[in-house]
C-alpha cells in the first residue's frame, strides 16, 4: 500500500466538511464498496458511545476510507478480518498500561507504515481539548482510537500486529 500523506488527509477532511454532497457521496460509495465497514459503527460494540461520538467516528472513518481510496481500491473487508485486527489492537493497548492517552498509543506508531493516518486518528481524538471533550469523552478516546486504527489496518492491509498479539 502506498503511503497516504498528511496533505491528502487534510484535503479529504476539507472536502467532507465543506461539501455536504461529498459526505453523502462518500457514504454511498462506502455502502457500495465496504458494507461491513459502514456497518461497524452501528454494531453492539458502539452502543456505549454517545450518538455524537458515533457520528464523529463515522466522519473519521469516511476520511480514512476516502484518503486510502485515492491511492488504490481497498480490499473488501469482512467481519472475521475486522474482528481479528480489532482484537490484536486491543491486545497492544492492554499491554501498555499507565500514562496518559498519547503515551499509551506509542506502541502503535513503532514502525507503522501509515504513520500519517495514525497521527490523524490520534490528533482527531486529542488535538483541541475543549472541542474534543464536547465530541468524545475521555473514556471514549481509547476505544475510538482502537476502532479507527482497526479500520486503517483493514483498509491498508496491515496485519503485522495480528501476529504480534499471538493470533
Amino acid at each position: 500500500m502506498q503511503f497516504i500523506p498528511e496533505d491528502t488527509i487534510d484535503q479529504v477532511v476539507g472536502a467532507l466538511e465543506q461539501a455536504p454532497d461529498a459526505y453523502a457521496q462518500a457514504l454511498e460509495a462506502m455502502k457500495e464498496h465496504q458494507p461491513i465497514l459502514l456497518a461497524y459503527p452501528f454494531t453492539e460494540n458502539f452502543e456505549a458511545f454517545t450518538a455524537q461520538e458515533r457520528e464523529y467516528f463515522l466522519f473519521l472513518m469516511l476520511v480514512v476510507w476516502t484518503a486510502v481510496s485515492k491511492y488504490e481500491t481497498p480490499q473488501l473487508v469482512d467481519e472475521q478480518q475486522l474482528s481479528e485486527v480489532e482484537d490484536a489492537n486491543w491486545a497492544i493497548i492492554h499491554g501498555n498500561k499507565g500514562g496518559h492517552f498519547r503515551s499509551r498509543l506509542d506502541p502503535f506508531f513503532d514502525g507503522y507504515p501509515q504513520e500519517d493516518l495514525l497521527a490523524f486518528a490520534e490528533d482527531a481524538l486529542t488535538q483541541d481539548e475543549e472541542e474534543v471533550e464536547a465530541l468524545v469523552s475521555r473514556e471514549g478516546q481509547e476505544a475510538l482510537f482502537v476502532s479507527l486504527k482497526t479500520i486503517i489496518d483493514c483498509l491498508t492491509g496491515y496485519n503485522a500486529d495480528i501476529s504480534e498479539s499471538g493470533k
